[in-house]
Protein backbone atom coordinates (compact mmCIF):
# COMPACT_ATOMS: atom_id res chain seq x y z
CA UNK A 1 0.00 0.00 0.00
CA UNK A 2 1.16 3.33 -0.69
CA UNK A 3 2.27 6.25 2.21
CA UNK A 4 -0.67 8.19 1.01
CA UNK A 5 -3.28 5.28 0.96
CA UNK A 6 -2.09 3.81 4.23
CA UNK A 7 -2.78 6.82 5.72
CA UNK A 8 -5.68 7.89 4.69
CA UNK A 9 -6.69 4.01 5.46
CA UNK A 10 -6.52 4.47 8.95
CA UNK A 11 -9.48 5.91 9.92
CA UNK A 12 -12.88 5.19 7.39
CA UNK A 13 -15.79 7.30 7.43
CA UNK A 14 -19.26 5.52 7.43
CA UNK A 15 -22.49 6.55 6.60
CA UNK A 16 -21.61 8.59 3.16
CA UNK A 17 -24.24 9.86 0.67
CA UNK A 18 -23.41 7.92 -2.79
CA UNK A 19 -22.93 8.36 -6.32
CA UNK A 20 -21.92 6.13 -9.55
CA UNK A 21 -18.22 6.02 -8.98
CA UNK A 22 -18.34 6.17 -4.79
CA UNK A 23 -21.26 2.99 -4.98
CA UNK A 24 -18.49 0.87 -7.93
CA UNK A 25 -16.11 1.37 -5.51
CA UNK A 26 -17.78 0.35 -1.93
CA UNK A 27 -19.19 -2.79 -4.25
CA UNK A 28 -15.78 -3.75 -4.94
CA UNK A 29 -14.74 -3.54 -1.56
CA UNK A 30 -17.53 -5.24 -0.46
CA UNK A 31 -17.00 -7.88 -2.80
CA UNK A 32 -13.26 -8.19 -3.18
CA UNK A 33 -11.99 -6.93 -0.26
CA UNK A 34 -7.95 -7.59 -0.29
CA UNK A 35 -7.70 -8.73 -3.66
CA UNK A 36 -4.77 -5.88 -5.26
CA UNK A 37 -6.57 -3.52 -7.73
CA UNK A 38 -3.27 -1.18 -8.43
CA UNK A 39 0.26 -2.62 -8.18
CA UNK A 40 3.40 -0.13 -8.85
CA UNK A 41 5.45 -1.76 -11.36
CA UNK A 42 8.78 -0.98 -10.26
CA UNK A 43 8.08 -0.66 -6.33
CA UNK A 44 6.97 -2.99 -3.46
CA UNK A 45 3.42 -0.97 -3.77
CA UNK A 46 -0.22 -1.80 -4.07
CA UNK A 47 -3.68 -0.75 -2.94
CA UNK A 48 -6.78 -3.14 -2.27
CA UNK A 49 -10.34 -2.83 -2.82
CA UNK A 50 -10.66 -2.03 0.25
CA UNK A 51 -7.63 0.04 1.09
CA UNK A 52 -9.19 2.15 -2.19
CA UNK A 53 -12.45 2.49 -0.40
CA UNK A 54 -11.12 3.82 2.85
CA UNK A 55 -8.64 6.05 1.00
CA UNK A 56 -11.57 7.04 -1.06
CA UNK A 57 -12.99 8.14 1.79
CA UNK A 58 -10.59 9.58 3.50
CA UNK A 59 -9.72 11.87 0.63
CA UNK A 60 -13.54 12.83 0.41
CA UNK A 61 -12.91 14.00 4.35
CA UNK A 62 -9.56 15.90 3.67
CA UNK A 63 -11.43 17.55 0.15
CA UNK A 64 -13.99 19.30 2.39
CA UNK A 65 -12.39 19.96 5.37
CA UNK A 66 -9.90 22.09 2.88
CA UNK A 67 -12.91 24.05 1.76
CA UNK A 68 -12.99 22.60 -1.51
CA UNK A 69 -16.88 22.72 -2.44
CA UNK A 70 -18.50 19.50 -4.24
CA UNK A 71 -19.22 20.74 -8.10
CA UNK A 72 -15.62 22.57 -7.90
CA UNK A 73 -12.98 21.78 -10.22
CA UNK A 74 -9.66 20.02 -8.98
CA UNK A 75 -6.47 20.30 -11.00
CA UNK A 76 -4.19 17.28 -10.19
CA UNK A 77 -0.69 17.65 -10.89
CA UNK A 78 0.75 14.26 -9.14
CA UNK A 79 3.20 12.25 -10.25
CA UNK A 80 3.02 8.95 -8.74
CA UNK A 81 0.61 6.76 -10.33
CA UNK A 82 -0.91 4.91 -7.14
CA UNK A 83 -1.12 8.75 -5.18
CA UNK A 84 -3.00 9.84 -8.63
CA UNK A 85 -5.52 6.83 -8.94
CA UNK A 86 -6.56 7.81 -5.57
CA UNK A 87 -7.06 11.48 -5.74
CA UNK A 88 -8.74 11.08 -9.35
CA UNK A 89 -11.03 8.54 -7.88
CA UNK A 90 -12.09 10.37 -4.57
CA UNK A 91 -12.15 13.84 -6.54
CA UNK A 92 -15.04 12.41 -8.78
CA UNK A 93 -16.84 10.03 -6.11
CA UNK A 94 -17.28 12.99 -3.79
CA UNK A 95 -18.93 14.86 -6.70
CA UNK A 96 -16.01 17.11 -7.95
CA UNK A 97 -14.48 17.48 -11.46
CA UNK A 98 -10.97 15.91 -11.53
CA UNK A 99 -8.84 18.24 -14.06
CA UNK A 100 -5.82 15.84 -14.36
CA UNK A 101 -2.54 17.67 -15.74
CA UNK A 102 1.03 16.38 -17.01
CA UNK A 103 3.06 16.78 -13.74
CA UNK A 104 6.05 17.41 -16.40
CA UNK A 105 4.76 20.32 -18.15
CA UNK A 106 7.16 23.76 -17.61
CA UNK A 107 5.16 26.54 -15.28
CA UNK A 108 5.00 28.66 -18.32
CA UNK A 109 4.51 29.60 -22.09
CA UNK A 110 1.20 28.78 -24.02
CA UNK A 111 1.43 25.48 -23.45
CA UNK A 112 1.92 25.80 -19.76
CA UNK A 113 0.68 24.37 -16.36
CA UNK A 114 -0.76 27.74 -15.52
CA UNK A 115 -2.21 27.88 -18.89
CA UNK A 116 -3.36 24.42 -18.73
CA UNK A 117 -4.86 25.39 -15.01
CA UNK A 118 -6.37 28.30 -16.72
CA UNK A 119 -8.00 26.28 -19.40
CA UNK A 120 -9.92 24.02 -16.79
CA UNK A 121 -10.87 26.79 -14.80
CA UNK A 122 -9.48 24.48 -12.07
CA UNK A 123 -10.44 26.41 -8.83
CA UNK A 124 -7.45 24.84 -6.39
CA UNK A 125 -4.16 22.51 -7.17
CA UNK A 126 -3.84 19.41 -5.26
CA UNK A 127 0.03 18.15 -6.18
CA UNK A 128 2.71 16.46 -4.51
CA UNK A 129 5.31 19.39 -4.83
CA UNK A 130 5.18 22.77 -3.37
CA UNK A 131 3.58 25.70 -5.02
CA UNK A 132 6.21 27.14 -8.28
CA UNK A 133 6.52 30.42 -9.27
CA UNK A 134 4.06 31.69 -11.97
CA UNK A 135 1.24 29.53 -11.18
CA UNK A 136 -2.03 32.02 -9.28
CA UNK A 137 -4.63 29.33 -7.95
CA UNK A 138 -4.92 28.05 -4.27
CA UNK A 139 -2.14 24.93 -4.52
CA UNK A 140 -2.85 22.03 -1.60
CA UNK A 141 0.09 19.88 -1.51
CA UNK A 142 -0.60 16.44 -0.53
CA UNK A 143 -0.32 15.36 3.30
CA UNK A 144 -1.35 19.08 3.92
CA UNK A 145 -5.64 19.36 2.91
CA UNK A 146 -6.88 17.93 6.27
CA UNK A 147 -4.86 20.71 7.94
CA UNK A 148 -6.51 23.59 6.07
CA UNK A 149 -9.29 24.94 7.01
CA UNK A 150 -10.95 22.17 9.06
CA UNK A 151 -12.95 24.25 11.23
CA UNK A 152 -15.22 24.82 8.32
CA UNK A 153 -16.15 21.48 7.88
CA UNK A 154 -20.34 20.94 7.57
CA UNK A 155 -20.34 17.47 8.91
CA UNK A 156 -23.79 17.38 7.61
CA UNK A 157 -22.41 18.03 4.15
CA UNK A 158 -22.51 14.52 1.83
CA UNK A 159 -19.08 14.03 1.50
CA UNK A 160 -20.05 11.18 -1.90
CA UNK A 161 -22.08 12.96 -4.32
CA UNK A 162 -23.28 11.46 -7.88
CA UNK A 163 -21.94 14.99 -9.79
CA UNK A 164 -18.70 15.26 -10.76
CA UNK A 165 -16.73 13.79 -13.25
CA UNK A 166 -13.63 14.49 -15.28
CA UNK A 167 -12.27 18.01 -17.29
CA UNK A 168 -9.68 17.49 -19.65
CA UNK A 169 -8.52 19.98 -22.43
CA UNK A 170 -6.40 20.18 -25.72
CA UNK A 171 -3.40 21.98 -25.72
CA UNK A 172 -4.59 24.50 -28.50
CA UNK A 173 -1.52 23.85 -30.19
CA UNK A 174 -3.36 23.38 -33.36
CA UNK A 175 -6.50 25.54 -32.79
CA UNK A 176 -8.93 27.19 -30.16
CA UNK A 177 -8.25 24.74 -26.95
CA UNK A 178 -11.18 21.97 -26.75
CA UNK A 179 -12.45 22.09 -22.75
CA UNK A 180 -14.22 18.47 -22.54
CA UNK A 181 -16.34 17.75 -19.39
CA UNK A 182 -17.31 14.15 -18.89
CA UNK A 183 -19.78 13.18 -16.29
CA UNK A 184 -19.10 10.26 -14.00
CA UNK A 185 -21.73 7.97 -15.70
CA UNK A 186 -20.38 8.77 -18.92
CA UNK A 187 -16.63 8.00 -17.77
CA UNK A 188 -18.29 4.46 -15.87
CA UNK A 189 -20.30 3.58 -19.16
CA UNK A 190 -17.30 3.70 -21.49
CA UNK A 191 -15.57 1.59 -18.84
CA UNK A 192 -18.74 -1.10 -18.81
CA UNK A 193 -18.16 -1.19 -22.68
CA UNK A 194 -14.57 -1.63 -22.77
CA UNK A 195 -14.45 -4.78 -20.14
CA UNK A 196 -17.01 -6.58 -21.53
CA UNK A 197 -16.06 -6.22 -25.18
CA UNK A 198 -12.56 -7.25 -23.83
CA UNK A 199 -13.86 -9.85 -21.97
CA UNK A 200 -12.35 -9.13 -19.03
CA UNK A 201 -12.50 -10.73 -15.43
CA UNK A 202 -11.54 -10.56 -12.30
CA UNK A 203 -8.35 -12.67 -12.62
CA UNK A 204 -7.25 -10.68 -15.41
CA UNK A 205 -4.34 -8.30 -14.63
CA UNK A 206 -3.56 -5.61 -17.45
CA UNK A 207 -0.71 -3.03 -17.89
CA UNK A 208 -0.38 0.36 -18.13
CA UNK A 209 2.53 2.81 -18.80
CA UNK A 210 0.53 4.99 -20.74
CA UNK A 211 0.49 8.61 -19.12
CA UNK A 212 -2.12 9.25 -16.87
CA UNK A 213 -3.35 12.41 -17.06
CA UNK A 214 -4.59 11.22 -20.62
CA UNK A 215 -8.42 9.34 -21.05
CA UNK A 216 -7.30 6.43 -21.75
CA UNK A 217 -5.46 5.34 -19.00
CA UNK A 218 -7.62 6.87 -17.19
CA UNK A 219 -11.11 4.74 -18.22
CA UNK A 220 -9.11 2.08 -19.61
CA UNK A 221 -7.08 1.36 -17.09
CA UNK A 222 -8.56 2.67 -13.72
CA UNK A 223 -12.29 2.77 -14.45
CA UNK A 224 -12.29 -0.47 -16.53
CA UNK A 225 -10.13 -1.89 -13.83
CA UNK A 226 -12.45 -0.94 -11.22
CA UNK A 227 -15.52 -2.40 -13.18
CA UNK A 228 -14.23 -5.54 -13.80
CA UNK A 229 -12.59 -6.12 -10.45
CA UNK A 230 -9.36 -7.21 -11.98
CA UNK A 231 -5.83 -5.62 -11.13
CA UNK A 232 -3.87 -2.85 -12.81
CA UNK A 233 -0.14 -2.74 -12.88
CA UNK A 234 1.04 0.83 -13.09
CA UNK A 235 4.22 2.08 -14.65
CA UNK A 236 5.32 5.85 -14.65
CA UNK A 237 5.96 5.53 -18.43
CA UNK A 238 6.95 3.10 -21.00
CA UNK A 239 10.47 1.03 -20.33
CA UNK A 240 11.62 -1.39 -23.25
CA UNK A 241 14.35 -2.84 -21.39
CA UNK A 242 12.98 -6.07 -19.28
CA UNK A 243 10.04 -5.55 -20.78
CA UNK A 244 8.62 -9.38 -21.44
CA UNK A 245 10.67 -9.62 -18.17
CA UNK A 246 8.24 -7.62 -16.44
CA UNK A 247 4.97 -8.94 -17.79
CA UNK A 248 5.75 -12.36 -16.76
CA UNK A 249 6.76 -11.52 -13.26
CA UNK A 250 3.64 -9.08 -12.65
CA UNK A 251 1.78 -12.16 -14.46
CA UNK A 252 0.09 -10.21 -16.98
CA UNK A 253 -2.99 -11.03 -18.76
CA UNK A 254 -3.38 -8.12 -21.56
CA UNK A 255 -1.35 -4.69 -22.45
CA UNK A 256 -3.12 -1.37 -22.96
CA UNK A 257 -0.60 0.19 -25.58
CA UNK A 258 -0.21 2.82 -28.30
CA UNK A 259 1.30 2.16 -32.25
CA UNK A 260 4.58 3.80 -30.64
CA UNK A 261 4.90 1.29 -28.12
CA UNK A 262 3.85 -1.80 -30.20
CA UNK A 263 5.94 -1.15 -32.72
CA UNK A 264 9.08 -1.01 -30.19
CA UNK A 265 8.11 -4.47 -28.86
CA UNK A 266 7.40 -5.81 -31.77
CA UNK A 267 11.10 -7.37 -32.56
CA UNK A 268 12.03 -9.19 -29.08
CA UNK A 269 15.67 -9.98 -28.73
CA UNK A 270 17.01 -13.31 -28.76
CA UNK A 271 17.39 -13.50 -25.21
CA UNK A 272 13.86 -12.70 -24.47
CA UNK A 273 11.11 -14.83 -23.89
CA UNK A 274 6.96 -13.91 -24.33
CA UNK A 275 4.87 -14.55 -21.18
CA UNK A 276 2.20 -17.29 -22.25
CA UNK A 277 -0.34 -15.95 -20.04
CA UNK A 278 -0.75 -12.37 -22.12
CA UNK A 279 -4.26 -13.06 -23.86
CA UNK A 280 -3.93 -9.42 -26.37
CA UNK A 281 -2.48 -6.66 -26.52
CA UNK A 282 -4.89 -3.19 -26.67
CA UNK A 283 -4.03 -0.67 -29.32
CA UNK A 284 -5.26 3.11 -29.42
CA UNK A 285 -4.72 6.74 -29.59
CA UNK A 286 -3.48 6.81 -32.93
CA UNK A 287 -3.72 4.35 -36.06
CA UNK A 288 -1.59 1.26 -36.05
CA UNK A 289 0.09 0.33 -39.48
CA UNK A 290 -1.34 -3.05 -40.77
CA UNK A 291 2.48 -3.90 -41.26
CA UNK A 292 4.03 -3.00 -37.38
CA UNK A 293 0.38 -5.07 -36.17
CA UNK A 294 1.80 -8.11 -38.45
CA UNK A 295 5.47 -7.77 -37.67
CA UNK A 296 4.26 -8.01 -34.04
CA UNK A 297 1.84 -10.24 -34.14
CA UNK A 298 4.25 -12.74 -36.00
CA UNK A 299 7.32 -12.45 -33.83
CA UNK A 300 5.66 -12.52 -30.14
CA UNK A 301 2.38 -14.65 -30.73
CA UNK A 302 -0.14 -12.16 -29.03
CA UNK A 303 -2.88 -11.24 -30.45
CA UNK A 304 -3.27 -7.09 -31.78
CA UNK A 305 -6.96 -5.53 -30.68
CA UNK A 306 -6.72 -2.41 -32.60
CA UNK A 307 -9.37 0.58 -31.02
CA UNK A 308 -10.45 3.83 -32.08
CA UNK A 309 -11.32 6.53 -29.49
CA UNK A 310 -11.39 10.24 -28.50
CA UNK A 311 -11.55 12.57 -25.16
CA UNK A 312 -15.18 13.48 -26.28
CA UNK A 313 -16.29 10.08 -26.42
CA UNK A 314 -14.52 9.35 -22.58
CA UNK A 315 -11.65 6.64 -24.77
CA UNK A 316 -13.52 4.17 -26.77
CA UNK A 317 -15.58 4.39 -30.08
CA UNK A 318 -15.24 1.52 -31.67
CA UNK A 319 -12.81 -2.19 -31.58
CA UNK A 320 -12.13 -5.27 -33.22
CA UNK A 321 -13.43 -7.93 -31.70
CA UNK A 322 -11.22 -10.39 -28.98
CA UNK A 323 -13.16 -13.63 -30.03
CA UNK A 324 -14.01 -13.36 -33.24
CA UNK A 325 -12.46 -11.90 -37.02
CA UNK A 326 -9.82 -9.11 -36.05
CA UNK A 327 -9.02 -6.89 -39.59
CA UNK A 328 -5.62 -5.74 -40.32
CA UNK A 329 -6.13 -1.17 -40.88
CA UNK A 330 -9.87 -1.47 -39.78
CA UNK A 331 -10.40 -0.16 -35.80
CA UNK A 332 -13.46 -2.83 -35.58
CA UNK A 333 -17.09 -1.98 -35.10
CA UNK A 334 -18.57 0.66 -32.52
CA UNK A 335 -18.88 -0.49 -29.35
CA UNK A 336 -21.40 1.42 -27.01
CA UNK A 337 -21.97 4.46 -29.30
CA UNK A 338 -24.24 5.03 -32.58
CA UNK A 339 -20.99 5.72 -35.29
CA UNK A 340 -22.03 7.22 -39.05
CA UNK A 341 -20.02 8.04 -41.80
CA UNK A 342 -21.69 11.42 -44.04
CA UNK A 343 -20.76 13.05 -46.96
CA UNK A 344 -20.22 17.01 -47.00
CA UNK A 345 -18.21 19.29 -44.09
CA UNK A 346 -20.89 19.43 -40.76
CA UNK A 347 -23.56 17.92 -39.85
CA UNK A 348 -24.92 21.23 -38.24
CA UNK A 349 -26.22 22.97 -41.81
CA UNK A 350 -28.91 20.40 -42.14
CA UNK A 351 -29.76 16.92 -42.39
CA UNK A 352 -26.53 14.72 -43.24
CA UNK A 353 -26.42 12.45 -46.04
CA UNK A 354 -24.49 9.24 -45.09
CA UNK A 355 -22.51 7.70 -47.47
CA UNK A 356 -22.70 4.33 -48.97
CA UNK A 357 -20.28 0.91 -47.89
CA UNK A 358 -16.61 1.37 -48.73
CA UNK A 359 -17.07 5.69 -49.42
CA UNK A 360 -14.87 8.00 -47.66
CA UNK A 361 -16.79 10.63 -45.72
CA UNK A 362 -16.90 12.18 -42.13
CA UNK A 363 -16.93 10.27 -39.14
CA UNK A 364 -19.85 11.49 -36.93
CA UNK A 365 -20.99 9.70 -32.90
CA UNK A 366 -23.28 9.86 -30.50
CA UNK A 367 -24.06 8.21 -27.60
CA UNK A 368 -23.98 7.90 -23.96
CA UNK A 369 -20.44 8.35 -23.33
CA UNK A 370 -20.57 11.31 -25.90
CA UNK A 371 -20.27 14.97 -25.03
CA UNK A 372 -23.20 16.69 -26.07
CA UNK A 373 -21.48 20.19 -25.58
CA UNK A 374 -18.11 21.37 -25.25
CA UNK A 375 -16.66 23.44 -22.25
CA UNK A 376 -16.63 27.11 -22.79
CA UNK A 377 -18.10 29.45 -26.25
CA UNK A 378 -16.06 27.34 -28.36
CA UNK A 379 -16.73 24.47 -30.85
CA UNK A 380 -20.68 24.63 -30.88
CA UNK A 381 -20.47 23.97 -33.97
CA UNK A 382 -19.20 20.47 -33.95
CA UNK A 383 -22.64 19.18 -32.25
CA UNK A 384 -26.00 19.52 -33.95
CA UNK A 385 -29.48 19.37 -32.72
CA UNK A 386 -29.37 15.78 -32.91
CA UNK A 387 -26.17 14.94 -30.74
CA UNK A 388 -23.75 14.13 -33.56
CA UNK A 389 -20.81 14.97 -32.89
CA UNK A 390 -18.11 15.73 -35.56
CA UNK A 391 -14.84 13.27 -34.75
CA UNK A 392 -12.51 15.22 -37.57
CA UNK A 393 -11.90 12.14 -39.29
CA UNK A 394 -12.59 11.25 -42.51
CA UNK A 395 -13.88 6.98 -42.82
CA UNK A 396 -15.47 4.14 -44.14
CA UNK A 397 -17.19 1.14 -43.44
CA UNK A 398 -16.56 -2.25 -45.64
CA UNK A 399 -19.27 -4.17 -45.97
CA UNK A 400 -19.45 -5.76 -42.69
CA UNK A 401 -19.80 -2.58 -41.01
CA UNK A 402 -16.04 -2.89 -39.95
CA UNK A 403 -14.62 1.07 -39.69
CA UNK A 404 -11.61 1.95 -41.40
CA UNK A 405 -9.91 5.25 -40.56
CA UNK A 406 -8.51 7.29 -43.73
CA UNK A 407 -7.53 10.61 -42.47
CA UNK A 408 -7.80 13.52 -40.28
CA UNK A 409 -9.53 16.46 -41.95
CA UNK A 410 -6.58 18.92 -41.03
CA UNK A 411 -4.20 15.87 -42.76
CA UNK A 412 -5.70 15.51 -46.16
CA UNK A 413 -3.27 16.96 -48.62
CA UNK A 414 -4.77 19.06 -51.81
CA UNK A 415 -2.95 18.43 -54.34
CA UNK A 416 -4.25 20.33 -57.31
CA UNK A 417 -7.82 19.19 -56.23
CA UNK A 418 -6.79 15.33 -56.06
CA UNK A 419 -6.85 14.80 -51.88
CA UNK A 420 -4.10 12.84 -50.69
CA UNK A 421 -4.44 10.28 -47.51
CA UNK A 422 -0.72 10.74 -46.12
CA UNK A 423 -1.43 7.42 -44.50
CA UNK A 424 -1.92 5.22 -46.99
CA UNK A 425 1.69 6.44 -48.35
CA UNK A 426 2.73 5.58 -44.71
CA UNK A 427 1.68 2.22 -44.95
CA UNK A 428 3.39 1.71 -48.06
CA UNK A 429 6.78 3.10 -46.43
CA UNK A 430 6.37 0.93 -43.33
CA UNK A 431 6.53 -2.43 -45.37
CA UNK A 432 10.16 -1.79 -45.54
CA UNK A 433 11.84 -3.44 -41.80
CA UNK A 434 14.28 -0.48 -41.61
CA UNK A 435 11.38 2.04 -41.35
CA UNK A 436 10.81 2.73 -37.10
CA UNK A 437 8.26 5.50 -38.20
CA UNK A 438 6.94 7.66 -40.73
CA UNK A 439 4.83 11.25 -41.34
CA UNK A 440 3.95 12.52 -44.43
CA UNK A 441 2.91 15.96 -44.55
CA UNK A 442 1.88 19.03 -46.72
CA UNK A 443 4.34 20.90 -48.72
CA UNK A 444 2.98 24.21 -50.25
CA UNK A 445 3.70 24.19 -53.82
CA UNK A 446 3.35 27.39 -56.26
CA UNK A 447 1.18 25.30 -58.90
CA UNK A 448 -0.75 22.70 -57.04
CA UNK A 449 -0.98 24.02 -54.11
CA UNK A 450 0.22 21.40 -52.02
CA UNK A 451 2.02 18.42 -52.34
CA UNK A 452 3.34 15.28 -50.02
CA UNK A 453 6.59 14.89 -48.40
CA UNK A 454 7.99 12.23 -46.54
CA UNK A 455 9.92 12.16 -43.05
CA UNK A 456 11.07 8.55 -41.87
CA UNK A 457 12.79 7.48 -38.19
CA UNK A 458 15.19 4.22 -39.12
CA UNK A 459 16.47 1.96 -37.29
CA UNK A 460 20.06 2.07 -36.48
CA UNK A 461 20.44 6.11 -38.04
CA UNK A 462 20.66 8.54 -35.56
CA UNK A 463 23.46 11.15 -36.88
CA UNK A 464 25.97 11.06 -40.21
CA UNK A 465 27.62 8.37 -39.46
CA UNK A 466 23.98 6.44 -40.61
CA UNK A 467 24.25 7.80 -44.31
CA UNK A 468 25.36 5.49 -46.17
CA UNK A 469 22.29 3.00 -44.43
CA UNK A 470 19.72 6.20 -44.83
CA UNK A 471 20.55 6.66 -48.60
CA UNK A 472 20.22 3.00 -49.70
CA UNK A 473 17.04 2.55 -47.56
CA UNK A 474 15.42 5.87 -48.95
CA UNK A 475 15.92 4.95 -52.71
CA UNK A 476 14.45 1.57 -51.73
CA UNK A 477 11.29 3.05 -50.50
CA UNK A 478 11.57 5.39 -54.28
CA UNK A 479 11.56 2.90 -56.18
CA UNK A 480 9.04 0.71 -54.31
CA UNK A 481 6.13 3.90 -54.39
CA UNK A 482 7.12 4.80 -57.88
CA UNK A 483 5.81 1.22 -58.92
CA UNK A 484 3.23 1.31 -56.67
CA UNK A 485 1.47 4.41 -56.21
CA UNK A 486 0.17 7.03 -59.03
CA UNK A 487 3.02 9.70 -59.34
CA UNK A 488 0.29 12.46 -57.61
CA UNK A 489 0.37 10.52 -54.28
CA UNK A 490 4.27 9.89 -54.35
CA UNK A 491 5.98 12.17 -52.00
CA UNK A 492 8.61 15.11 -53.38
CA UNK A 493 10.92 14.35 -50.76
CA UNK A 494 12.05 11.50 -48.48
CA UNK A 495 13.97 13.05 -45.33
CA UNK A 496 15.79 10.79 -42.56
CA UNK A 497 15.16 12.69 -39.09
CA UNK A 498 16.05 11.13 -36.00
CA UNK A 499 13.15 11.68 -34.40
CA UNK A 500 9.69 12.70 -34.84
CA UNK A 501 7.76 15.01 -32.37
CA UNK A 502 5.25 13.59 -30.94
CA UNK A 503 2.87 13.83 -27.96
CA UNK A 504 2.59 12.29 -24.23
CA UNK A 505 0.72 8.80 -25.96
CA UNK A 506 3.31 8.21 -29.23
CA UNK A 507 1.03 10.12 -31.27
CA UNK A 508 3.27 12.25 -34.09
CA UNK A 509 2.35 15.63 -34.16
CA UNK A 510 2.26 16.25 -37.55
CA UNK A 511 1.30 20.35 -37.11
CA UNK A 512 4.97 20.33 -35.47
CA UNK A 513 6.36 18.89 -38.56
CA UNK A 514 4.72 20.89 -40.80
CA UNK A 515 5.04 24.13 -38.98
CA UNK A 516 8.89 23.55 -38.10
CA UNK A 517 9.78 20.86 -40.10
CA UNK A 518 12.74 18.09 -38.67
CA UNK A 519 16.64 18.75 -39.28
CA UNK A 520 17.45 15.88 -41.51
CA UNK A 521 20.12 13.54 -41.63
CA UNK A 522 19.80 12.46 -44.89
CA UNK A 523 17.08 14.27 -47.91
CA UNK A 524 16.14 13.16 -50.90
CA UNK A 525 14.33 15.00 -53.74
CA UNK A 526 11.74 12.91 -55.53
CA UNK A 527 10.94 15.50 -58.22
Amino acid sequence: MSTLASELATSPTDGLASGPVSELIRKRSVSLGDKTYIEHARADRSLSFRGLDLAVDQWSVRLQSAGIQIGSTVGLVIHDPIEFSVAFLATMASGRWAAPLDPSTPVLGAGGLAAAIARVHADVVIADHALPEGVDVPWVVIGQASQERSNELDASSPLMSASGGAVLASSGTTGVPKVIPLHQDQLLHAARCVSEHHQLTSDDRCFNSLPLFHINAEVVGLLTSLMAGSTLVLDDRFHRTHFWQMMAEHQITWINAVPAIISRLADPGVDETIPSRIRFIRSASAPLPVATSARFEANTGIPVVETYGMTEAASQITANPISGIRKPGSVGRPVGVELRIVAGGGSTAGPAAQVGVNNVGHVEIRGPSVITAYGGDHHADRIDAEGWLQTGDLGHFDEDGYLYLDSRIDDVINRGGEKVFPREIEEMVLVDPDVAAVAVVAAPDPELGHVPMAFLVLHGVEDESGRDKAAETVARIRDRLSSTLVKSKRPISISVVRELPAGATGKVQRHAVRESGVAAIYHLDCR
